[in-house]
């Protein structure tokens, strides 16, 4: 049985579990898969990356602390986050993947690093 590149449609020689003719083909068959296609997930995509970037710069020894000022200054937004802790004393730590931050009195923010 001759098998087919997905992508282009040529022919496949090699092995047998080979999907693909090419590297390019496919590279450009994954790129159009994975595609954010819908401008709401990459919208979102964008503001969590953003917002990571930000907490990232803030927080370089994986604890510190920081006013509402600030990151709102550097273009965070409080509405993007990937997770919510909450720990045993009632404490809310919001995350965007490993980045954290925690409200505290007068505005300020406790910013932490989860380890891996």
């Amino acid at each position: 049985m001759q098998r087919q590149c997905p992508e282009c449609g040529d022919r496949i020689i090699g092995r047998i579990d080979k999907k693909f003719c090419s590297d390019s083909c496919r590279n450009a068959y994954n790129n159009r898969i994975n595609k954010d296609s819908k401008n709401l997930i990459r919208n979102t995509n964008n503001r969590l990356r953003k917002n990571y970037r930000i907490l990232e710069a803030l927080n370089p020894n994986k604890k510190t602390k920081c006013s509402r000022a600030k990151l709102i200054e550097k273009g965070f937004d409080f509405n993007y986050f990937t997770s919510i802790y909450t720990t045993k004393a009632g404490a809310v730590y919001y995350f965007v993947y490993d980045q954290g931050y925690l409200p505290l009195e007068g505005d300020y923010y406790a910013l932490v690093k989860r380890d891996d």
